[in-house]
């Protein structure tokens, strides 16, 4: 049986037996809705279900719904039987807490009864799905952006950096922007985040981005699914803008090229170069249309003698890569640890416990 690889992101979780060169064989959202357990409703629900988010910005911030969600992953979505599980790969994301894995192998061992287990982190993993071991990544996620330079299959957590925004604040944004340019119309997020999937942007530069800003001739008209009609032109532009120019969402930041820059500072000058020049974009967001010129276009105006350049992935690897690149990852290590006995076994967790997972996960 091929060892599952599953990479839970704050918007979809990607799971799947371990074959490289294919997409996950799941993907599904990772918000969920359930029930209260005790049954009642809360007033004025009119009988919805409570949505529950377990993961909030890249880390499991809810455990039981957590356990929900992969045991209709692991049983119903890729036929696991009880009594025969098999092995798993899980994707961290940058700087995990220590007792987030704990409880996760924990979970894994205990709940799930599974025979083996690994994990490793997301940017190592992102960067093995295009056939490097030291590069940097940069991962624009739901909840986050992560930017981690590697060197040798090894993050470099000195010079890591986590930005606390991602595609849920750029869909904010544009809520905001639409709301001003279409008064009266009522829009809610999950259409917004619709409209944000389908329209959003990237200016060719700041310049470009100003003409824009400043014209109407960009304006199209769409149809909401409750009928309602609006405008939609220079709003587009701006989701994509300010992961360049971050002070449009009210923040005393660095654009995202900048930041990249900045962040292999703290390592040997001598690896700024490998580093720089094998990145890697990843995360949903990352696709926008226009974006991966824009940051080119950055990168060749930065600063910085050397500047960072993209890294195309293989041919033969699925198409999106960008979207489940670390899962891709994942299942290329799986391919390694399992069968090289790398992992946690059950053995090794009965003797020495959940602390375990620091020890044989690096």
């Amino acid at each position: 049986m091929e060892a599952v690889v599953v990479d839970a992101g704050s918007k979809l979780l990607k799971a799947g037996p371990a074959v490289p060169d294919q997409a996950p064989s799941m993907i599904i959202p990772t918000q969920m809705k359930r029930m209260p357990e005790d049954g009642s409703l809360p007033e004025n629900s009119l009988g919805e279900d409570i949505v529950v988010d377990p993961v909030v910005r890249g880390y499991i911030r809810d455990w039981d719904a957590m356990e929900d969600l992969l045991h209709h992953v692991l049983y119903t979505g890729l036929g696991w039987e009880m009594g025969n599980e098999g092995q798993i790969l899980f994707t961290d994301p940058l700087c995990t807490p220590k007792a987030v894995r704990e409880q996760l192998v924990q979970l894994m061992f205990e709940t799930f009864n599974i025979s083996g287990f690994y994990a490793s982190e997301q940017a190592v993993l992102s960067l093995y799905a295009v056939g490097r071991i030291s590069g940097c990544t940069v991962d624009i996620g739901h909840g986050k952006i992560d930017i981690a330079p590697v060197i040798e299959g090894a993050v470099q957590h000195i010079a890591s950096r986590r930005l606390e925004i991602g595609g849920v604040d750029l869909t904010k944004l544009l809520a905001q922007e639409l709301s001003k340019s279409n008064p009266g119309v009522n829009l809610n997020l999950s259409d917004v985040e619709k409209l944000k999937e389908k329209f959003s942007c990237c200016a060719e530069d700041e310049v470009a981005y100003a003409k824009i800003f400043n014209s109407h001739d960009v304006e199209e008209k769409h149809t909401l699914p409750d009928g309602q009609v609006i405008k939609i032109g220079r709003e587009k532009y701006t989701v994509g803008e300010a992961l360049f120019q971050p002070s449009i969402l009210g923040l005393e930041a660095h654009g995202i090229v900048e930041q990249l820059v900045r962040s292999v500072t703290p390592v040997s000058s001598e690896n700024h170069k490998q580093l720089l020049e094998n990145t890697v974009l990843c995360g949903g967001t990352s696709s926008m249309d226009g974006f991966e010129d824009r940051f080119q276009r950055e990168a060749g105006l930065c600063s910085s003698a050397i500047r960072p350049a993209l890294v195309k992935p293989p041919e033969y690897m699925p198409e999106n890569l960008t979207l489940y690149s670390a899962w891709v990852g994942g299942a290329i290590l799986a391919k390694v640890v399992f069968p090289q006995n790398q992992h946690v076994t059950k053995a090794d967790y009965d003797e020495t416990g959940p602390s375990i997972v620091h020890r044989k996960c690096f």
